[in-house]
């Protein structure tokens, strides 16, 4: 069985969906005759946890805690300190953890006999350690996961010195890597575009969900008195709900949609005060409930109670090259999707091609009024929405694409 050293800030018990693609590989590595030795960083003063992540780590795998290095997390007063010191390093708040795990990671590789190196990005200080590592053992295959883009990443805008030092950072991961996965295929083309050198190293590999995370709640039918319609997710920078907000409220304004007969569930962590306000504006405090972060399993509950499902991802520059990991798990629910977002990017395409919802613009207010509009008939008429198309989506679950990280594992000793 080979041994693949995973790199991996984001780990478990660290929640969020930034963890759920590499714990997933972990999970069924050992299908495959690759056992995982996991580097990460020690979560006991992690801002957002989730233990019951902890349990699709497999009896005897090996997680290697390293020394946080989070300075936001300082006590008091130091802490304001700290965000200031992370927010001047490049490229993320990561990198002096990273110059601390070298240590660390250089011994797991000899204390382990590693046969390869994975390392996945947000951080991109992830890959940084990778290259690292690479220049001390040249013979060992390094691979780079990016879960999103890195200097083409429209959410986080770079400028001036630092733009011009991350694109170098960038260009030597890409270099030194022997292969590199990206999440889908319109940022492959953004790889290509801008390093065409780069097109026999890369591969596709997208997020996607785990069977065995709906065992026990794949029957649940919703029973609502209100057509219920729910979020789950981050809501920040451009991410943001008023668009949606605004077509909620002509639908209910021109009494196309009775506003006692709908509710609207936004769950996750948010700053309460601020987005009650946004909500306050469009009058919708009646209709739209806020609900604290849930444990992984709750929130699939959660879905599976819903009779729709709201995706939202802004237009705009790069914008199109998203999926979010979430779209995966709510098409395997089964409840139509009510998507507001680029309309020619990847999550649009995917939701068409699969038909498990309808899609909006992000920026076109009166469509999604329509499909909301759509979405709610139908629920009150007990009619069908949508008809996913089951052989689409099962390609998306977690073991085919283990199966496909394997591949380029392999792959990568060819290089």
């Amino acid at each position: 069985m080979k041994k693949v050293l995973m790199i991996a800030h984001q780990f478990p018990p660290i929640g969020g969906s930034g963890v759920q693609r590499t714990v997933k590989f972990v999970k069924y590595l050992r299908n495959f005759d690759y056992e995982p030795i996991i580097l990460t960083r020690d979560a006991s003063k992690a801002a957002l946890k989730d233990e019951t992540l902890l349990k699709d780590v497999p009896d005897g795998i090996k997680v290697i805690r390293t020394m946080a290095c989070d300075f936001a997390a300082l006590p008091g007063v130091f802490k304001y300190f700290g965000k200031i010191v992370n927010k001047l390093l490049i490229p993320d708040s990561e990198r002096i953890w990273q110059r601390f795990a070298r240590k660390q990671a250089l011994a797991a590789i000899k204390d382990n006999k590693i046969d390869v190196i994975y390392t996945t990005s947000a951080p991109y200080s992830d890959h940084l350690l990778g290259v690292y590592l690479k220049k001390q053992y040249p013979e060992i295959p390094l691979v780079c996961d990016f879960r999103d883009e890195w200097t083409n990443n429209p959410y986080h805008v770079r400028k001036g010195l630092r733009a011009k030092i991350e694109r170098n950072q960038e260009k030597m991961v890409l270099k030194y890597a022997d292969c590199l996965i990206t999440n889908t295929p319109v940022m492959l083309s953004n790889f290509l575009r801008d390093n065409p050198e780069t097109k026999d190293k890369f591969y596709v590999i997208p997020n996607g969900y785990d069977d065995e995370d709906f065992e026990g709640i794949e029957g649940i039918e919703p029973s609502n008195d209100k057509f219920t319609l729910t979020y789950t997710g981050l809501l920040y920078g451009k991410r943001k709900p008023d668009n949606f907000f605004e077509a909620l409220k002509r639908a209910i304004d021109e009494g196309s949609v009775d506003k006692s007969k709908i509710r609207v569930r936004l769950i996750g962590n948010y700053k309460v005060e601020q987005l009650q306000e946004v909500i306050d504006s469009y009058k919708l405090r009646e209709i739209v409930s806020l609900m604290p972060y849930m444990k992984h399993r709750e929130c699939l509950t959660e879905l599976m109670k819903s009779d729709a499902l709201l995706l939202i991802e802004p237009s705009g520059p790069g914008a199109e090259a998203f999926y979010t990991g979430k779209v995966f798990e709510y098409m395997n629910t089964k409840r139509p999707i009510l998507a507001s977002i680029p309309q020619h990017g990847a999550a649009a395409q995917l939701i068409k091609a699969t038909k498990t919802g309808l899609v909006s613009d992000f920026n076109d207010i009166e469509t999604t009024k329509k499909n909301l509009i759509q979405l709610y008939n139908c629920w009150r008429n007990g009619t069908n929405s949508v008809n996913p198309v089951v052989e689409e989506v099962k390609k998306f679950e977690r073991k085919e694409l283990t199966k496909s990280l394997v591949e380029v594992l392999n792959n990568s000793f060819k290089k």
